[in-house]
């Protein structure tokens, strides 16, 4: 199975990031799409977050009746920070059939040889790097991963400035987050209560 792996925070999830993940899934040809909810994203130690079993139910609401995604609980699961790293190697341990792509934004290229181990993130899986039109971010050069990284592939996303931090805002201040939000995972944000004001913001009116 040509299996993608797309992870992050996800509060809360929204069409940029089902964008990406379809943009990626059609462009590399991938059986599946795991979308991976972090538990606790290293590069977000110490900020305040929507509990992760929240993050997850949105995240299947987001996704549900469409066969080829799937929501990961690997790293909701495991204690201690999500790294990528632990991630791939339990995926290729336990799928040693599965050929790995890990799917992350053009802005995340720049951090990624400050994360754990990238020259194995780089060996288990192909990176693929989507991107806004126009914008190709440079490569880190091969020396940061070493000779047995496989090649990065580009995908060319449609242009969608959407953030969840954004939504986050635009929930405390009473704004409509219609049609930026899938409708279920809107109505469950309401039903719940997870956002200050969010529950202002009806699923059909805004």
């Amino acid at each position: 199975m040509r299996l993608g792996l797309f992870g992050g925070t996800f509060d809360p999830i929204h069409i940029g990031h089902l964008i990406l993940a379809e943009q990626c899934r059609e462009a590399c040809r991938l059986d599946k799409v795991w979308i991976v909810v972090a538990k606790e994203p290293p590069h977000k130690r110490g900020i305040q977050r929507t509990a992760v079993h929240h993050r997850l139910e949105m995240a299947r609401l987001a996704v549900a009746g469409d066969s080829s995604f799937e929501v990961s609980e690997i790293e909701a699961q495991r204690s201690g920070p999500s790294y990528s790293v632990d991630t791939l190697s339990q995926i290729q341990a336990e799928r040693p059939d599965d050929e790995l792509f890990f799917l992350i934004g053009g802005d995340s290229l720049v951090d990624l040889p400050t994360w754990r181990e990238p020259d194995r993130i780089a060996q288990m899986a192909t990176i693929v790097v989507a991107n806004r039109p126009g914008s190709t971010p440079e490569t880190p050069p091969s020396s940061v991963f070493g000779p047995d990284s496989r090649p990065f592939q580009h995908v060319t996303i449609p242009p969608i400035g959407i953030s969840s931090s954004d939504l986050r805002r635009r929930m405390v201040e009473g704004h409509s987050v219609r049609y930026m939000i899938p409708k279920p995972v809107q109505a469950y944000i309401a039903a719940h209560k997870l956002y200050p004001a969010a529950s202002d913001v009806s699923p059909n009116g805004g």
